[in-house]
């Protein structure tokens, strides 16, 4: 099973998950809209960033989204929230720009998309 990298670390500030409810709502001419379940499982989102304390940490993550993950693949994911472990991918395939944090360009980060059934 696929997982993240060792040297990738999860900031907790900034983290947020939403859904698609999968409903289909229809307006009415006169009264209350009707709504009904169109899928019984929804795509669910988390949005997070990825702390890389070195270069090389933030190189070994692309190699591993290239070289291991193929860019759309799925893996393993614990979730900071809840603690759950959660099969993921990156929505769209993509893993957002790497930003530094300081100066001296060893930290930095990615701010990411990942999607899961629900």
């Amino acid at each position: 099973m696929i997982t993240l990298p060792a040297t990738t670390t999860v900031m907790m500030d900034g983290i947020s998950e939403s859904f698609d409810p999968g409903v289909e709502r229809t307006e009415m001419e006169r009264g209350v809209p009707k709504q009904r379940i169109v899928n019984t499982r929804v795509m669910a989102k988390i949005k997070a960033s990825f702390y890389f304390e070195t270069v090389a940490a933030a190189d070994e993550f692309e190699d591993w989204y290239f070289d291991t993950l193929k860019r759309i693949g799925w893996f393993k994911f614990r979730n900071p929230r809840n603690g759950r472990e959660l099969m993921v991918r990156f929505e769209g395939g993509s893993i957002g720009e790497l930003t530094l944090i300081d100066d001296a360009a060893f930290d930095s980060k990615r701010t990411v998309v990942m999607e899961y059934l629900r």
